[in-house]
């Protein structure tokens, strides 16, 4: 069954060249050009995963992003500009999955595509249901309450978390996070575990003794504070 694939970019000569190559990779491709028609279009039609460029008219990726956000966890790999690590953070902050940096290889963007694809398509067999200080994780179903509240949570938020609470003060490395949240390899100066981190630890707050249930390990990475 191919994956149903939302490209959002007004530079029609890309969006042109990307279905050309998608296609043939077995992803039915829909292209729209303009903020507006991207929500609509979103919100009307089921899509595995949403290719979103930052620089729109009508509504920005970042509008289009909150917009979605609002009713879908649809996964969003956010195209930016090269070196504009502001709009890198900013997406991530508000909910993308991942990012990529334009221009951009197509051999890279399936690449992408597909880890965010395997990482929220997972058969969930005989997976496990975590509680631990107030939090319950249902692996299987990708849900997570906090103190009997359903937590939003973004997919990449969930693998985290799923990853964490599964080792309660076991620390893991930025690369271990990178690659099972993110489905892709750590590289020097990628943020995105940072900022998914951060967003994280916004929607857990933190335990009895006031201390944050994700605890930073200086210079390694991060750990469940058990």
């Amino acid at each position: 069954m191919n994956n149903n694939i939302l490209i959002v970019d007004d530079d029609t000569e890309l969006t042109d060249l990307l279905v050309q190559y998608l296609e043939p990779e077995g992803f039915h491709v829909v292209c729209v050009h303009d903020g507006e028609s991207a929500v609509k279009k979103a919100l009307n039609q089921a899509f595995d995963a949403i290719i979103l460029d930052v620089m729109l008219p009508k509504l920005n990726g970042f509008e289009v992003l909150k917009a979605i956000r609002e009713h879908l966890q649809t996964p969003v790999l956010m195209l930016t500009a090269r070196g504009d690590d502001i709009d890198r953070i900013v997406g991530l902050e508000i909910g993308a999955d991942d990012y990529l940096p334009k221009p951009c290889n197509p051999r890279e963007l399936v690449a992408r595509l597909r880890a965010i694809l395997r990482r929220t398509q997972k058969i969930p067999t005989q997976r496990p249901i975590i509680e631990h200080q107030g939090i319950l994780v249902d692996c299987s179903k990708r849900l997570a309450t906090h103190n009997n509240e359903p937590m939003d949570l973004t997919n990449a938020e969930f693998n985290i978390l799923e990853m964490l609470i599964k080792s309660p003060g076991q620390a893991f490395s930025k690369e271990e996070l990178t690659e099972y949240a993110l489905g892709r390899k750590y590289t020097a100066y990628d943020r995105s575990i940072d900022v998914h981190i951060s967003n994280l630890r916004n929607k857990l707050g933190d335990n009895q003794a006031g201390e944050p249930l994700v605890k930073t390990v200086r210079g390694f990475g991060y750990m469940f504070n058990a």
